[in-house]
């Protein structure tokens, strides 16, 4: 059944690409500088890898169950 409230399937692909494109950004950043260490590690890393990580893995979810308003009835 689709989400009748819920992101449409342009917005949920926006966030899908936008989630890509931010996880590429952390590994350019990661292959140019190394891995931080101490409090830079969890400001540097872990919140953007769990932000886009998080968006990816709903977003695709949401697209391979067409759980969105653009979803066909029936």
């Amino acid at each position: 059944m689709a989400n009748r409230f819920g992101p449409t399937r342009g917005e949920l692909w926006f966030r899908l690409v936008v989630s890509v494109g931010g996880l590429a950004l952390v590994g350019v950043l990661v292959a140019l500088h190394g891995i931080p260490s101490g409090p830079g590690l969890i400001e540097v890393l872990a919140i953007p890898l769990l932000l886009f990580g998080g968006t990816l893995v709903l977003s695709a979810r949401k697209l391979i169950r067409r759980d969105h308003p653009d979803a066909p009835k029936g």
